[in-house]
C-alpha cells in the first residue's frame, strides 16, 4: 500500500506526515485490498482542509474531507468517517460475491412437480 502526504500552500512539519501516516496505515485493518492512499493538507485563511483519497483494486476511490483549526483533530475525524465507509465496502463486496443471481427456476413458487 502506498501512502502519499502533500501539503497546499504550506510546508508540513515531519510531525504531522508521520502522524497522518500512522493513522491512515490503519485503513488496511479493515480492508486489505487498498493500493493507495492520499492525503492532502492545504490552508484556507485560517483553517485547514484535509482530504483523504483511498483507492481500493479495481473499485472506485472512497474520499473523505473535514476542516477545520487543528489538522490532527480533523485526521481522526476523517479517519472515523472513512473506517465506517470502507468496512461498508467490503461488506458490499462480500455479500455481492455470495448473492444468487435471478434466475427463472431458483424461485420458490416453481418448484418442478416430483
Amino acid at each position: 500500500m502506498q501512502i502519499s502526504i502533500s501539503g497546499r500552500h504550506l510546508h508540513l512539519s515531519q510531525d504531522t506526515q508521520d502522524y497522518a501516516r500512522s493513522k491512515v496505515s490503519k485503513l488496511s485493518h479493515f480492508f486489505d485490498r487498498i493500493r493507495e492512499i492520499d492525503v492532502i493538507i492545504s490552508k484556507e485563511g485560517s483553517t485547514h482542509a484535509v482530504e483523504i483519497i483511498v483507492k481500493p483494486d479495481g473499485h472506485e476511490s472512497i474520499v473523505g474531507h473535514d476542516s477545520g483549526t487543528d489538522v490532527k483533530a480533523c485526521i481522526d475525524l476523517i479517519l472515523d468517517k472513512l473506517e465506517r465507509q470502507v468496512t461498508k465496502h467490503k461488506e458490499k463486496i462480500r455479500n455481492h460475491k455470495h448473492r444468487q443471481g435471478h434466475q427463472p427456476g431458483n424461485q420458490p413458487g416453481n418448484q418442478p412437480d416430483q
